[in-house]
């Protein structure tokens, strides 16, 4: 059994800054890639970032420069650091673990970016 608890999202005002986290736990050997998905109301969901265990990263064109994407292996927790914040990034944020073969997800938190 495999579980991941996020944590951090709340109500910002445009241009804050949030930091998600996502601590994975149980039986996880191997983990490869650890990201982050995005889905607001009425819109399609959004790969936000990735980074594999070799430390290749990905970002979406429409948070690059202003989102950071990190891990700590030791303690398979993956974060994303998010500056500089829109209206339009308001969603609902949901962490993903590739493990063997497998992809496992966090329950989503959530995210509003309003004054």
């Amino acid at each position: 059994q495999v579980q991941l608890v996020e944590s951090g999202g709340g109500l910002v005002q445009p241009g804050g800054s949030l930091r998600l986290s996502c601590a994975a736990s149980g039986n996880i050997f191997g983990i490869y890639a650890m990201g982050w998905y995005r889905q607001a109301p009425g819109k399609q969901r959004e790969l936000v970032a990735t980074i594999t265990g070799g430390g290749e990263i990905n970002y979406a064109d429409s948070v690059k420069g202003r989102f950071t994407i990190s891990r700590d292996n030791a303690k398979s927790t993956v974060y994303l650091q998010m500056n500089s914040l829109e209206p339009e990034d308001t969603a609902v944020y949901s962490c993903f673990v590739d493990s063997m073969s497998r992809r496992y997800w966090g329950q989503g938190t959530q995210v509003t970016v309003s004054s």
